[in-house]
């Protein structure tokens, strides 16, 4: 497993973390995403330190808390110092309806860290992320908040998730007027058949040194190698789910067949399987620190921790980057027209 630092950070992370949004199941819409028992979560905890990928990574709304709560559970066993703990805040749980609980005010934050640190058993967090932005507390109050967690040593390191690019910026720069603790790190939808943060993060992150930890890197299951043409869907499959929030913009169809295809091919050339080249193909982007990977069973995850440990091609990388290619929004597109003094990421 190869470590890379997260960010401009001095914090090493495996480049592949196991996401915990399957333990718990609670109400429908994690149930879509797995029922992992205790026992079970255990299991997969230790294969994947066995393996070198030591970091986990929760948030207090998966499962209404259930999900930290079973992490803190599955890692008990282990020296609190060889883990790695993720966890977000921001987004209201649905067992808590005041008009206080949600957003990342000082009030909603020092509350769901605590509870967040309970439930996890610890008393530290090692990356602390803002599970979306909040438009209506100014981040002065929310970074002065973050910053005060870390002086007091209850979180190592912040990061967001979700953010535009100018709500990262904005945060960078407020961080850096006051001396406080800065995003090291940005937690963000980013596969083959999602490529938009490209467009603005990539640059931003590459300039600024934030890290991306990359959520859903397998497109919400799409890049499974079990989505083809004419076939019906898998019966266990989040895509069921017709929340756009949970599935995010549906791709056009040929579009993503096209993608498979690329893959079919890149598979038949390296004998790994789909996930394992989309997850490589990931990993290979400029800014990526760490893949956010899961699992519903032993199978499964030992399967994804296969995608480390080897290298696409340059070849094969162009070949899946000319499949996944799509239009850009503006300014984007414009700017492509100006290589000579906008060059290109990736």
């Amino acid at each position: 497993m190869e470590y890379r630092l997260l960010g401009r950070s001095g914090l090493k992370v495996p480049e592949l973390c196991f996401g915990t949004g399957t333990f718990g199941g609670g109400g429908e819409f994690f149930k879509a995403w797995g029922q992992t028992s205790q026992e079970d979560a255990k299991k997969l905890i230790d294969i994947c330190m066995e393996a070198g990928c030591n970091f986990f990574d929760t948030a207090d709304v998966y499962s209404d808390g259930a999900s930290e709560t079973m992490l803190g559970k599955a890692i008990s066993h282990l020296k609190r110092q060889d883990v790695l703990i993720s966890t977000k805040a921001t987004f209201r749980q649905s067992v808590l309806t005041g008009p206080n609980d949600v957003g990342s005010s000082r009030y909603h934050l020092t509350k769901a860290l605590e509870a967040s640190l309970k439930r996890l058993g610890t008393d530290y967090i090692d990356v602390y992320h803002l599970h979306a932005f909040d438009a209506l507390t100014p981040v002065e109050e929310t970074l002065n908040t973050l910053d005060k967690m870390v002086r007091e040593g209850k979180v190592r390191y912040i990061a967001c998730s979700n953010f535009s690019g100018w709500h990262l910026m904005k945060s960078l720069s407020v961080s850096e007027r006051y001396g406080w603790a800065k995003y090291v790190g940005h937690q963000v939808y980013y596969s083959l058949v999602g490529r938009d943060y490209e467009w603005e993060l990539m640059p931003l992150a590459l300039d600024q040194g934030v890290g991306a930890l990359v959520w859903s890197p397998l497109g919400w299951g799409r890049l499974t190698g079990k989505i083809r043409r004419g076939q019906p869907l898998p019966e266990t499959s989040r895509l069921h789910e017709k929340s756009v929030v949970d599935n995010g913009p549906l791709p056009d169809e040929e579009y993503l067949y096209k993608v498979v295809d690329a893959l079919d091919e890149v598979a038949k050339e390296t004998g790994k399987t789909i996930p394992q080249i989309a997850l490589n193909w990931v990993l290979r982007r400029p800014s990526v620190s760490t893949v956010v990977m899961g699992a519903r069973d032993e199978k499964q995850l030992r399967a994804n921790l296969g995608a480390s440990g080897w290298k696409l091609t340059a070849e094969q990388i162009a070949k899946l980057d000319a499949a996944s290619e799509t239009a850009l929004a503006y300014p984007y597109w414009h700017q492509r027209q100006f290589e000579e003094r906008n060059p290109r990421p990736v």
